[in-house]
């Protein structure tokens, strides 16, 4: 009996972490809001960011305002490697970081231990 028992939680748990990192988790994309022809978004940093993929307009400024909700050593960072923008979220709640919207394509960021990754897409 008791060896079934484990064999249960044994084949439970690992079915939670086949779908824990090989799952397919959806998440929606954010958009930004535009006003005086200035695009600006949020991104939540809370065990991971938030929504982790924003939507932007192409030639249209943008600022992305990082909401820091965690403690986190690993997200007290977030690194734009293509924009070579490093920031410290711990110093204020909101921390503003402009991006650069005259071209189309991906920008990948990541916290700085390189766990959490986002991106934003130019539209």
């Amino acid at each position: 009996m008791i060896n079934a028992i484990v064999f249960g939680l044994a084949v439970a748990l690992i079915s939670f972490i086949c779908y824990w990192f090989f799952g397919n988790h959806h998440e929606q994309a954010g958009n930004s809001t535009v006003q005086n022809n200035e695009q600006h978004a949020t991104v939540v940093v809370k065990g991971g960011y938030s929504p982790s993929t924003l939507i932007l307009k192409q030639g249209v400024p943008a600022k992305v305002n990082f909401d820091m909700q965690d403690s986190t050593a690993c997200l007290a960072h977030v690194v734009f490697e293509k924009l070579g923008v490093d920031k410290d979220l711990t110093k204020q709640r909101i921390t503003t970081i402009e991006i650069p919207t005259d071209q189309k394509g991906e920008i990948d960021y990541a916290c700085g231990m390189d766990m959490f990754h986002g991106k934003i897409i130019i539209k």
